[in-house]
C-alpha cells in the first residue's frame, strides 16, 4: 500500500512529514522503504488559519479533498495531510464528508487523534499539556478539546502572547517559520521559547508542537527539560504502522 501526504501547507511542512517517515522506517536499502507520493499544492489551497479566523470565505477543505482524490487515483491507500490546522472540525469535517460523497476509498488518518493516543503511550501519567500553535488552531481549540477529552488539562499561551509572540513565530513575514524556513530566524526561535518558558511556569509537564512548523523549528535539545511532543513525527509513524507495522522503528518508550 502506497502512502500518500498531502502537503503545500507550507510546502516546508509536506517534506517534514515525507522526511519523519523515511526516518522511522525499518529499511537496509532503498528497496525496503515505503512507497510514499508526496503531492505539495500550495497555490490551490487557502490558508487555514484565514478561513477559521474568518479572513476568507474559502474553505481550504475542498481543495485539500481534490488532492486527496488525486492521490487515491495514483495509487495511494492512507494519507496524512501536513497541517495541524487542517484539523480543525470546520475543515476536516468538510474533507471527509467529501471523501464520502465522493466513496473515496483512502484512509485519511487524523493528526491531532493520533497524537493524544500516542501521548498516553509514551508520557503516561501527565495531566497538564501545554499547545503551542498557529491562532487558528488555537481559537478552534481542537486540542484543547482533544485533550479535555482524554482527561488532560490544556495549558495555553495567553491571548496576548498568542498574538503577539507565537503566531508571529510562524506567520510574520520578515521573520515567521514559513517565510524563514531554513534556517529558522533568530527572532521566531526566541519567541517559541518564551511561549514554552511561560507554558512551563503554568505547570506543563509537556509541550505539543501543535504546528507543523514550530515542530520543524524545535528540539528537545532546545527546551531543556521540558518533553516535547511532535504531532509530525508521530503522523508520519502512524502512517508507517498502517501499511506495515513491521516496518516501523522501535521506540523504547512505546509499545508496539
Amino acid at each position: 500500500m502506497m502512502i500518500g501526504i498531502v502537503g503545500g501547507t507550507g510546502p516546508y511542512a509536506g517534506l517534514d512529514l515525507l522526511r519523519k517517515v523515511f526516518d522511522n522506517t525499518l529499511a537496509g536499502s532503498d528497496r525496503e522503504h515505503l512507497d510514499v507520493v508526496l503531492m505539495s499544492l500550495p497555490s490551490g489551497i487557502p490558508d487555514r488559519t484565514d478561513f477559521l479566523l474568518g479572513k476568507t470565505r474559502d474553505n481550504p477543505a475542498y481543495a485539500i479533498a481534490e488532492i486527496l482524490f488525486k492521490l487515491e487515483a495514483i495509487g495511494a491507500g492512507v494519507a496524512g495531510i501536513a497541517c495541524n490546522t487542517a484539523h480543525a472540525d470546520r475543515i476536516f469535517g468538510v474533507i471527509l464528508q467529501k471523501l464520502r460523497e465522493a466513496e473515496c476509498r483512502i484512509r485519511l488518518l487524523h493528526m491531532i487523534d493520533e497524537t493524544i493516543s500516542c501521548l498516553g503511550r509514551t508520557h503516561p501519567g501527565l495531566s497538564r499539556i501545554g499547545v503551542l500553535s498557529t491562532t487558528g488552531t488555537y481559537q478552534s481549540g481542537v486540542y484543547r478539546k482533544a485533550l479535555e477529552k482524554r482527561g488532560y488539562e490544556a495549558v495555553r499561551p495567553t491571548r496576548e502572547m498568542q498574538e503577539k509572540l507565537i503566531h508571529p513565530a510562524v506567520y510574520d513575514p520578515e521573520y515567521g517559520i514559513k517565510a524563514h524556513s531554513a534556517p529558522v530566524h533568530p527572532t521566531a526561535m526566541g519567541n517559541l521559547l518564551r511561549g514554552i518558558d511561560f507554558l512551563k511556569s503554568e505547570g506543563a509537564q509537556a509541550v505539543i508542537l501543535g504546528c507543523t512548523e514550530i515542530s520543524m523549528a524545535l528540539t528537545g535539545k532546545d527546551t531543556g527539560t521540558m518533553a516535547t511532543i511532535d504531532p509530525a513525527r508521530i503522523l508520519a509513524r502512524a502512517l508507517i504502522r498502517s501499511v506495515d507495522a513491521s516496518k516501523l522503528k522501535p521506540e523504547k518508550n512505546e509499545p508496539e
